[in-house]
Parts: C-alpha cells; structure tokens; sequence
C-alpha cells in the first residue's frame, strides 16, 4: 500500500518507518529541508531503540522515502497520515496552524479514494471544517 506520512517528527517518523518495515511504500514529508536531508541520510533526529536501523534498512529497501514534495507524496497515495505538529497557542489552545497549511496544501491532490488519518493532536469539533476542505475523502481520527 501507498502512504503519505505528513510530518517527521516523533509520531510521524516512528509511524511511518513501522508501516514500510511492514512492507509499505512510504513517503515521510516535511516542510524543514535540513530535515528531510538529514533523514536521507540515515541521520535520525529522536531516539528510539531500534529507529535508526529500521529507516536506513526501509529507505535502502526502497520502502520508505523522505521528501519536502506534499503534492508529489500525496498524490496516488491509499493513505494520507497528518502527524504534523500542534504546538500550545498563547491562550493555551492548540495552534492548528500547520495542520490547516498542510490540508489545504494537499486537498486538491488527494485520490477520490484516498483515507486520510489525523494523527495529530486535535480537538474535537474540528473535523466538520476538514470535511468540508477535503469533502472527497472519508477521514478518521486516531487518538
């Protein structure tokens, strides 16, 4: 299966690396290019026992892949994973901010049969905005 996982952070990176050492073609996107250099490089941010062998086992397996291209990742992929992060705003809300950049940025791209899976810590009540955004793919929420 095709997956696009948006964000490399801890999530999205520890999530991504076990679905391609499950056999998954994934495609790990962020916006911070030193990043995504780093991680092609086999050079992991986190620790993790076990991480750093996995992603440069996957990525040498073809597997797993790391790009700042959203629309290239989304494009095609079954699955959409948004694990981007949502920092505390000054009133102490979460600040949604990379998670509506990142839906808006994708929507257009995503496959009419595309599952998009938020990952990401988001307060309840804000799915009826996404589902407007990307009306063409049904959307779960994992907690």
């Amino acid at each position: 299966m095709r997956i696009a996982m948006i964000g490399t952070g801890y999530v999205g990176l520890v999530t991504g690396t076990c679905f391609a050492d499950s056999g998954n073609e994934v495609t790990c996107v962020d916006v911070d290019e030193s990043k995504i250099e780093k991680l092609s490089q086999g050079k992991i941010p986190i620790y993790e026992p076990g991480l750093a062998e996995m992603v440069i086992r996957n990525a040498s397996a073809g597997r797993l892949h790391f790009t700042t291209s959203l629309d290239g990742s989304v494009r095609g992929a079954a699955v959409v994973f948004l694990a981007v992060g949502t920092p505390s705003a000054p009133d102490g809300a979460a600040d949604l901010t990379a998670l509506w950049n990142a839906v808006e940025r994708m929507a257009p791209c995503l496959s009419p049969t595309a599952v998009v899976v938020i990952k990401s810590t988001v307060p309840s009540g804000r799915t009826p905005r996404w589902r407007t955004d990307c009306a063409r793919a049904p959307v779960v929420r994992m907690t």
